[in-house]
């Protein structure tokens, strides 16, 4: 007996006006977050910035208690790829973090995240940011006007691969996700190039987007902690993520102030409010 796909969880407009106010509350939260990373804070400021703010919104954060995490973001420092704990970690001038961050509003998810530099950033560290972030909004203009999931890794790696100078890997072990009345549901969102074409996009479909790029080897390791990921040759990586919403008449980013408007137009998309 074959066993199919886990099935994916379409949204009505109604349903994804909910996401976007989670989604909301995560960019302001992901705002508060990035102001505490300065030199001299501690990875636990960062995290209570962002908690601060979902707090007072009266929203939950869907990372604290997930399968057990201790906080409310995963804030990873340099060679930590995803999953940080904070913790009492005094953050130095030059560290490269990945601040990843959600929360539910009425059982509906939103997921962010995003590369912060502090302080004085090394060039490769800020390319590598840069780079990162580029990739992400490439994909999501893919999912604007691709007709397959698998369109989103093709268009991310094809740019990354087309970046001049030294060469970024793309991780392949973490990739981006389904959401909506669960933080990680199907389908999952590759972020490289395969054969794979994916599901369908249509109206109703709701994606965390999410490349993770390193300056070295992709290979990784967990640590005993059995949540921070490394890599295995010390180098440095970025995470960057939105929330996308895919509806009757285009795409809206849930995560993005202005639903991605400005990142989106150099690429020819334009994004389109629910209402």
């Amino acid at each position: 007996m074959a066993f199919g796909q886990p099935s994916i969880e379409y949204k009505t407009k109604d349903q994804i006006r909910k996401m976007r106010k989670a989604g909301l509350v995560v960019s302001r939260a992901l705002d508060a977050a990035v102001a505490a990373a300065v030199v001299g804070a501690t990875t636990s400021d960062v995290d209570a910035a962002f908690e601060a703010v979902i707090n007072e919104a009266g929203a939950k954060s869907n990372f604290k208690g997930y399968h057990g995490f201790p906080a409310t973001v995963c804030v990873s420092v340099n060679e930590e790829v995803v999953h940080g704990i904070p913790g009492p970690r005094v953050l130095q001038d030059g560290d490269i973090l990945s601040i990843d961050g959600g929360c539910s509003i009425d059982g509906w998810h939103g997921d962010s995240a995003r590369g912060v530099i502090v302080g004085t950033a090394d060039p490769e560290d800020q390319r590598l940011s840069d780079v990162t972030e580029e990739a992400m909004w490439r994909g999501i203009a893919a999912l604007a006007n691709g007709s397959r999931v698998g369109d989103i890794g093709n268009a991310i790696d094809d740019y990354v691969s087309s970046v001049e100078g030294k060469p970024l890997g793309i991780l392949e072990d973490y990739v981006g996700h389904g959401i909506g009345t669960a933080m990680h549901q199907a389908p999952d969102v590759l972020n490289y190039r395969t054969g794979h074409r994916g599901p369908k996009i249509r109206p109703g479909l709701c994606l965390a987007i999410e490349p993770m790029l390193v300056r070295g080897d992709i290979e990784t390791k967990t640590l005993d902690d059995d949540w921070t990921v490394v890599t295995t040759d010390a180098s440095r990586s970025c995470q960057w993520e939105h929330t996308v919403a895919v509806h009757d008449k285009g795409i809206w980013v849930l995560t993005a102030e202005d639903g991605g408007t400005a990142k989106l137009a150099p690429l020819g998309v334009t994004p389109v409010p629910l209402d």
